[in-house]
């Protein structure tokens, strides 16, 4: 898979080439000191290996970091996002010159490690209602500067995406509501200020959505409602709106989810608990 089979490829791909670049400013600042121990003509070849088993996201973050550090650097890919990983698995061989591959090397292991670690988060939970008429969602939960990439590993894992940001649909939420002095009223405001945008509800009640569910909206949001309740509010909205269930989901209560049916289950977890997959690059000797 690569970044141009998502629907927002380019706008993601310019948010690529400019947190590869402030990475890199990060990282390397005013030079690499440590490389120059290397001499400067110097050339080498190394290799990226998995420690651990997983899914692989990432690949055209850690090609920009190589491509702005040293656009000599050649890379040989062995994986590709998407594919499955088993531990000791190469990913790619490197070959060009020592120095900018030592630079590069963590700056790009970060973006591949992390991304990967939220493709593989994801492809559990995209595994758990596999068969089933149920699409699991990410959220806006993202790490800082991290959000469409990490929106893209998740596409990757299995999962979709939910809105990227705050500005391409709807999501009426409790605080939204309150400010507005209702439901009726904040869905009838976002219909003047932009009619042709989805509309998403939040409801923490069944009374909420009762409300809901007589008004012009796309989706609504059941938040933290239990096993009892999530039933109850699929049988008053008889497939009129669409539903999702968000709220603390993890595997086992998405297990248990797949019974009642809702349409979409919204998964935090998928973006912020995020555990880096275990990369390493190694010189050959």
């Amino acid at each position: 898979m690569f970044i141009a089979d998502v629907p927002y490829a380019k706008t993601l791909r310019d948010h690529l080439v400019r947190t590869v670049r402030f990475a890199i400013e990060e990282d390397v600042g005013t030079g690499d000191i440590t490389a120059q121990l290397i001499p400067a003509e110097q050339t080498a070849s190394a290799y990226v290996i998995t420690r651990e088993p997983g899914v692989m996201a990432g690949r055209e973050w850690f090609e920009e970091v190589f491509r702005q550090i040293d656009p000599t650097i050649t890379l040989d890919w062995k994986k590709q996002d998407g594919d499955k990983l088993e531990a000791n698995d190469r990913l790619v061989d490197i070959t060009g010159n020592t120095r900018a591959i030592l630079t590069a090397e963590r700056i790009g292991l970060n973006f591949l490690q992390t991304l990967s670690g939220t493709a593989t988060i994801a492809n559990q939970y995209a595994k758990a209602v596999d068969g089933k008429d149920i699409v699991v969602l990410d959220t806006r939960k993202t790490i800082p500067c991290l959000r469409l990439a990490q929106k893209y590993a998740t596409y990757v894992g299995g999962c979709q995406n939910h809105r990227l940001g705050l500005y391409d649909m709807f999501l009426i939420k409790e605080n939204h509501i309150a400010g507005c002095g209702g439901i009726a009223n904040a869905v009838a405001k976002a219909k003047e200020i932009a009619p042709d945008k989805r509309i998403e509800v939040e409801v923490e009640s069944l009374d909420q959505l009762q409300e809901a569910l007589n008004l012009p909206v796309d989706v609504i949001m059941l938040d933290n409602f239990n096993r009892p309740s999530t039933t109850e509010a699929i049988k008053l909205s008889a497939q009129r709106i669409k539903l999702e269930s968000s709220g603390n989901l993890d595997l086992e209560q998405i297990g248990e989810l797949i019974s009642d049916h809702p349409d979409y289950v919204s998964v935090g977890k998928l973006t912020k608990h995020v555990q880096a997959l275990d990369l390493s690059l190694r010189l050959n000797q």
